[in-house]
Order: C-alpha cells, then structure tokens, then sequence
C-alpha cells in the first residue's frame, strides 16, 4: 500500500519547522551583511561629525569677521583686550570630537582656526584637523572640505 503524495515526508504528530542548519546558515547571512555594513555605518558617521565640524568653523569665521568690523583688527579690541573664542552650542556638541581654537596666534590682519579631531575621530585619517584663516584658505584641501 502507497500513501498518497499528501502524507510524503511528514510524520504524524511532528511539528514543521526550521532545522539547524537552516537557522545556523540564516544566522551566517546575517553576521556577513553586519559586517559588510557596520564599517560603512561608521565611516558616514565620521564623515557627518566632519561636516559638523566645518560648520562650527564658518560660525566661528563670522564671529571673527564681527570681531574685526567692529574693532579694525583680529587680534584685540580698542581697549587691548585679546580676542578670545566665544563658547558656541555647535563646538559644545561636538566637545568630545573636536576641539576649536587658533591654529596660531591672530594678528592684527590675520587668523587662522583650526578644528582637531579627537576620541573616535581621529580614525578619520588625512581630516583629523581642519583650518580655515581669513583668506577662506581650507587645509587639508583634498576630499575632507565638502
């Protein structure tokens, strides 16, 4: 006696399901696609806290252009007083990235600010600093500046 094609296979009474090798293959597929795409998931994470970083440096460039409207230099007001960076939300949101500072002292005609990387963003190789002086100069110019 044949059993009907219906009944191939299955055994009274078991549960359908997956095996373990169909589970262990599925759980392969997805540790691959992690790792394909964690790395790519950081590398735009480190590439959006640039970008973040350079508009800090542009808000940071404006005070210094209000700085010299109103007192004709970079480097001091009328009264002597040394030009110092003012606390911005932009660079406190990004205290544990960058830094923010003069990468030298300003002068009378000149500045230059300059943006360090630190904690996870110094992984951002050839963009770990990033200045801007009052010509608009940009270093480094190559890929890091968008």
């Amino acid at each position: 006696m044949t059993r009907p094609s219906s009944m191939k296979n299955t055994r009274p009474g078991r549960a359908r399901g997956f095996t373990l090798i169909e589970l262990l293959i599925a759980m392969a597929v997805v540790a691959v696609l992690a790792a394909i795409a964690y790395p790519a998931y950081q590398q735009q994470i480190m590439q959006s806290r640039r970008a973040k970083a350079q508009v800090c440096l542009n808000e940071l460039v404006q005070f210094m252009e209000r700085f010299y409207t109103t007192n004709m230099r970079y480097d001091q007001t009328a009264a002597g007083v040394a030009v110092a960076l003012p606390a911005t939300s932009c660079a406190a949101e990004l205290a544990t990235q960058y830094s923010f500072a003069f990468s030298a002292p300003p002068t009378a005609t000149t500045y230059a600010l300059a943006a360090n990387a630190m904690g996870t963003q110094v992984k951002d190789s050839g963009c770990t600093v990033l200045t801007i002086n009052n010509a608009g100069q940009k270093t480094p110019a190559a890929g890091c500046w968008k």
